[in-house]
């Protein structure tokens, strides 16, 4: 580790070319796959939606136990992409391919332990989240099935996040487009029981998951070795790597996980607090955090451009350049927000108005829309810092340090106090986010500008 002069931050903002093309050829494809991921979401939380608000709440709740799950894929898989950016940027074929067969075992062992708590123990998953009986039923019957798809899912985010590291966003937004495609297909046919098929409900969403994930990891695999990209490994290859490797791996890769548990169970906190206010709060959170992943594809997209760049930056030993880039990352992130904020203040009646929900829900679930408008601009700029620059510069552990402690000192008791003490309507509970974010944007700066952030693991 060494210090780069923080004068380099606050250079002026310079037109580059090069790098604005080398940004859009990594982020787009990353942004649409977000996007197209967030309207199939949407549409998937419609078709339930037409059931009834109480499966709307059963399908919400039992993503929250994938949620959990998904975040140790993101820290796994975030915490792997250090490495494949810095390789990459040195051109270390070998030592990527150590990296993925590292992170197949891992998703293996994780995947399995998730899928045998979905199998044996789905009904008191679920009422760690809702007491109303009739949620518990349908939320159970849909995590029993939906469990299936977790190894599949692991073993497609490996891939995905080490082709993107290399250069490859393309490959995983077609593999995507076709899975979603895929999922919705199904869930027509299996919720509702089109052509022929029997009308399943919420399982017949869980079973065209399950076949969706299933397909995409098979094509993925399929394409990457019938294309011979650099990632198409030998058995051999994939598995040339010891234990001092995995030591050494993890020492980044574990403060990521831990970054992304701590965030994905603090979110879970979250739920089970809407879940005590009432089934119809859960509704409106979960309309609301569909809505919001649909308008945080760019944020997806920048924070996972800027890893990599940065990443490459200094797996070349082009640390200034690696500077640079952060400046303007953030620059680009803080106009964006601004404008989509904008944008979906504005658009949220209209949005909410696809959706088949009582009075309540849809009030409450306005002022939570107008709420993340206001913070969006914060919201994403505290992704970029934590998930982009400070990942990307293999400064793991202080971006652990900074989510960690914000959610958990901040955000968390003012939920728990906010709903509980003063016993708030669910709107208010949720605009008590509003310091954590703030809080994770200054303290991310804060460590940006001490420039001890610049790290090179490829050594």
């Amino acid at each position: 580790m060494h210090k780069i002069k923080t004068h380099n931050f606050s250079n002026k903002f310079t037109l580059d070319k090069e790098f604005y093309k080398i940004m859009l050829k990594l982020s787009l494809p990353i942004m649409i796959q977000n996007l197209i991921s967030s309207l199939i979401n949407m549409v998937d939380t419609i078709m339930v939606g037409k059931l009834g608000e109480v499966e709307i709440a059963a399908v919400g709740i039992a993503n929250q136990y994938f949620f959990l799950f998904n975040m140790i894929l993101v820290g796994l898989c975030g915490g792997c992409s250090v490495f494949f950016s810095q390789f990459w940027g040195k051109k270390d074929t070998e030592s990527i391919n150590k990296v993925v067969g590292m992170g197949l075992v891992s998703v293996a062992l994780f995947s399995i332990i998730f899928m045998i708590g979905g199998f044996i123990f789905p009904e008191k998953i679920i009422s760690l989240f809702n007491k109303d009986p009739l949620v518990i039923d349908f939320g159970a019957r849909y995590l029993s099935i939906v469990a299936i798809s977790y190894i599949f899912t692991g073993i497609t985010f490996v891939y995905s996040y080490a082709l993107r590291s290399t250069g490859n966003t393309v490959q995983p937004l077609v593999v995507s487009i076709v899975s979603l495609l895929i999922n919705v297909f199904f869930n027509y046919m299996l919720i509702f029981g089109k052509f022929g098929a029997p009308a399943l409900g919420v399982s017949g969403a869980a079973v065209a998951t399950v076949i969706a994930r299933v397909a995409e990891t098979i094509i993925l695999i399929f394409l990457i070795y019938k294309s011979k990209d650099v990632l198409a490994a030998s058995i051999k290859e994939l598995t040339d790597f010891n234990f001092e490797f995995v030591k050494k791996s993890y020492k980044v890769i574990f403060p990521v996980i831990l970054n992304d548990i701590c965030w994905g169970l603090a979110s879970l906190v979250y739920a089970a607090v809407y879940g005590r206010i009432g089934t119809q709060a859960v509704a409106a959170v979960q309309i609301c955090n569909t809505v919001n992943n649909l308008f945080m594809v760019v944020g997806y997209g920048l924070s996972s451009s800027s890893a990599i760049m940065i990443g490459n930056s200094i797996g070349e030993g082009k640390e200034h350049q690696g500077v640079d880039y952060a400046k303007k990352f953030m620059i680009i992130s803080i106009v964006t927000s601004v404008f989509l904020g904008l944008l979906l203040s504005i658009s949220s009646p209209l949005i909410l108005n696809m959706f088949n929900i009582s009075t309540e829900v849809r009030s409450s679930a306005q002022a939570i829309l107008y709420i993340i408008s206001f913070i969006f601009f914060i919201r994403i700029s505290g992704l970029v810092i934590i998930v982009g620059i400070l990942r990307g510069g293999g400064d793991a552990s202080s971006a652990f340090i900074i989510e960690g402690f914000t959610m958990w000192f901040i955000g968390v008791p003012l939920m728990i106090i906010g709903a509980f003490v003063f016993k708030f309507p669910v709107h208010i509970v949720y605009a008590l986010a509003i310091f954590e974010e703030l809080a994770k944007c200054i303290l991310g700066l804060m460590r940006i500008k001490s420039g001890k952030w610049i790290k090179n693991l490829t050594a």
